[in-house]
Order: C-alpha cells, then sequence, then structure tokens
C-alpha cells in the first residue's frame, strides 16, 4: 500500500482511501454510463431488451440512477470531501479503520443495487429503490462516514472551519434525516417490506426525499468541493466569503421551508381527491 506523503506542515495526510475513492468513481462512472445507453437504446428500439426480463428498461433504469447518483457522483463527493477536509483542518482524518469501513461499505451497497435491482427487488420508491436490508447498511456506513467527519474537525489544528466546511456538514446531517424518514418501513420477509406512509403522505414524503436529495447529494457537497477547488485552480481567494455565507444559509434553510409544508399541511386535505 502506498504510504502517504509527508506535508511540509509535517502533517501525514491519508491520501490512499482519496485514491479508492477516485478508482471506485472511474469504475462506477463507465457502468452507469454504459447502464445509461443500454436504456436510451431500449426506448428506440425494444429487441435491445434481448428479450430478457433482466435488463428490461424497467429494470435497468433505477439501477441506472442508482448507478451515477449514489456509485458515481457519491464517490466522487467522499473523495473530495476526504481529501479537502484534511487540508482545511490540517490534520489526518480522525480513523484510517473507519475511512475503509466507509469505502468497502459503501462499494458493497453498491453491489447489491446491483444484484437485487435487475430481478425485481425493489421498494419502488424514486431514488430510494433498494429494499430495507440495504437501507440499513446504508445507515450504517453513514454514521461511520459521520464519525469519521466530525472526529476530524474535533481535531483539528485550525482553528477556522472554511465555509466548504459548513457545505459537508449540511450534506452529511440531512441526508441521514432525508434517508431515515423516506426509507423507514415495516419488512415482512428478507427481501419485501412496506413503507410506514400511505397515500398523499408517501407521495409528500417521497418528493421531499427526491427533490432535496438532489439538493443535498449532488449540490450542496459540489458546492462545498467548489469552493475548495475553485480557489485552488484559479490560486485566489474566494471573490467574497460573506456571499459564500449568505449562500450557504440561504440554502440551507430552503429545506427547512419545505420541511413546514410536509409537517403542517392541514389534516383536511389528508383525504381529497387529486381534482378535489
Amino acid at each position: 500500500m502506498e504510504k502517504s506523503i509527508l506535508r511540509s506542515d509535517h502533517v501525514v495526510y491519508d491520501d490512499d482511501i482519496v485514491k479508492k475513492f477516485i478508482l471506485a468513481t472511474l469504475v462506477w462512472a463507465g457502468v452507469a454510463f454504459t447502464l445509461g445507453l443500454i436504456i436510451a437504446l431500449q426506448l428506440a428500439s425494444y429487441r435491445f431488451n434481448l428479450n430478457l426480463e433482466w435488463i428490461t428498461f424497467g429494470r435497468l433504469r433505477p439501477l441506472h440512477t442508482n448507478a451515477a447518483i449514489f456509485a458515481f457522483a457519491g464517490n466522487a463527493i467522499f473523495a473530495g470531501i476526504y481529501h479537502s477536509t484534511q487540508r482545511l483542518c490540517k490534520t489526518r482524518l480522525f480513523s484510517d479503520l473507519f475511512s475503509r469501513i466507509h469505502f468497502w461499505g459503501w462499494q458493497l451497497i453498491i453491489l447489491s443495487a446491483a444484484l437485487t435491482l435487475p430481478f425485481g427487488i425493489t421498494a419502488g420508491k424514486e431514488y430510494a429503490e433498494l429494499e430495507w436490508p440495504i437501507d440499513i447498511a446504508i445507515t450504517l456506513v453513514w454514521v461511520v462516514f459521520a464519525v469519521n467527519f466530525f472526529g476530524t474537525l474535533a481535531k483539528r489544528k485550525e482553528k477556522h472551519m472554511y465555509v466548504a466546511i459548513w457545505f459537508y456538514i449540511a450534506t452529511i446531517v440531512t441526508v441521514a434525516v432525508l434517508h431515515i424518514v423516506n426509507s423507514i418501513a415495516i419488512p415482512v420477509s428478507m427481501f419485501k417490506s412496506y413503507v410506514v406512509w400511505a397515500g398523499i403522505q408517501d407521495a409528500l414524503v417521497q418528493w421531499w426525499y427526491g427533490h432535496n436529495a438532489v439538493a443535498f447529494f449532488l449540490t450542496t457537497p459540489f458546492l462545498g468541493l467548489m469552493y475548495y477547488y475553485v480557489p485552488k485552480a484559479v490560486n485566489r481567494p474566494v471573490y467574497s466569503y460573506r456571499l459564500s455565507i449568505v449562500h450557504f444559509w440561504a440554502l440551507v434553510f430552503y429545506i427547512f421551508g419545505q420541511v413546514h409544508i410536509i409537517c403542517f399541511i392541514p389534516r383536511s386535505q389528508i383525504g381529497l381527491r387529486p381534482w378535489g
């Protein structure tokens, strides 16, 4: 295993885990894009199904979205966060063991999706199709990620927390809330469960999750990464640090407005028909 490089400030960063996530990003990018090409061809002609139920559009489409969002983008996020956080905090990651549990656990989760979705094992929820055992695994791995990240913040040598770190914190906390609330279900067998929400409540919770999965899994972490890497690339500080703080809080409070709408919808409207 390649040893990390000793930096000029005498902090030994763990870049090996960053390389692992970058490699995984490239591998899963190829898988996600290939699946996207296949289902695009199936839209043009049904013959590309090859008369096999396991690779029909309905089976591969959720696999494609999961591979693109959680495998490709997810591994890129983890690589960037682990790389930049060490340098912003001027310290090594909290736990090398947690870093590796996080990496291999996330890859096993992705592999589990690849083994279940083509066989029709699905919860039927957009961007949250994985069944309850995998949902539990996601929660556990996310906790490992959170402990590793916040442990690193706790032992940081740089007192000031740059705005990128605030975006990372928002990502970790909010994605955890989104996943747990939307995926909570009652298992009835090893590969089947029923979500606790029903009717319009299920629809509201699902698209509160779906919309904010984009906002807090595909937006806030990449914004944080841009606040670190763009100034590095151009060798200049951000134009206005005050504006970056305004940017952060404006985006974060956006989700609280949606929670208010979902939690305080008049009970009398729950039973209304779409045309009522």
